[in-house]
């Protein structure tokens, strides 16, 4: 008669928590704190609150960040892809001190380039006011694009923003080889089509990242909306947190 031995136990080993484990713990607690207070906030009942502002002033909180990020995006990924390629892909006089110039925006916060355009633009400032004592104007006499705008605050944005693009574009253009762009214009394609058709798709991973990067300082950016008057999440929610104990 046979009889079946009964399963070994596979001795189980318990892992401790290493100080690095612990460490990575905390840090990443302090983290997701400010995030864990705000859905706190959101789904604790507080008095009807919540429901007024997302009745009220939340539908266009979201639709002007969204707006915002999609023109912002747009804006940086143009001047961003444009001066990779142009430093990657060209040779000419002052193209080594180009290449660092570009990235100086990123070292200049976008509230700074806020306060500086607008008190530069704005219809008591000295670019319009120029205007006018040059050519007789009266205040409805010409048209000047209004900085303390939706579109006005993506170009700001985009103006500091950039260099996220530039620098991973550049980088990319840098690796590609020759040969797929010689390849290209021997198959009878311009010079701009071997770049939409070959360079671009072939930089597409670090457009992405670089974007990313944008649409996330987008959302994330209060002076610049701020001082320009625009509605944005961050806006809404320093307001309502502090106005009214709301997030």
């Amino acid at each position: 008669m046979a009889t079946t031995a009964p399963p070994l136990a596979v001795p189980t080993r318990r892992r401790r928590l290493s100080a690095w484990s612990i460490g990575a713990l905390i840090i990443g607690a302090l983290i997701a704190l400010p995030i864990v207070a705000v859905l706190a906030q959101v789904l604790v009942p507080s008095g009807g609150a919540w429901s007024h502002l997302a009745s009220t002033v939340l539908p266009l909180y979201l639709r002007n960040s969204l707006m915002l990020v999609v023109l912002t995006v747009g804006l940086a990924t143009a001047m961003g892809v444009g001066a990779g390629w142009l430093i990657a892909g060209f040779e000419f006089k002052g193209r080594g001190l180009l290449q660092w110039a570009l990235m100086l925006p990123m070292t200049m916060p976008g509230y700074v380039i806020a306060y500086v355009y607008f008190d530069r633009l704005a219809y008591a400032g000295p670019v319009q006011t120029a205007l006018r004592e040059v050519f007789g104007w009266g205040r409805h006499d010409y048209w000047f694009p209004q900085i303390a705008s939706l579109p006005g605050a993506a170009v700001l944005l985009a103006l500091v923003l950039y260099p996220y693009i530039y620098l991973l574009t550049r980088a990319a253009f840098a690796t590609q080889s020759l040969h797929l762009i010689e390849a290209a214009r021997a198959l009878g394609h311009s010079p701009r089509g071997a770049f939409f058709r070959v360079a671009l798709p072939m930089a597409r991973p670090a457009m992405v990242a670089g974007a990313a990067f944008v649409a996330m300082e987008t959302l994330a950016d209060y002076g610049t909306v701020q001082h320009l008057g625009v509605q944005t999440l961050t806006t809404g929610i320093f307001r309502t947190w502090f106005a009214r104990g709301e997030p």
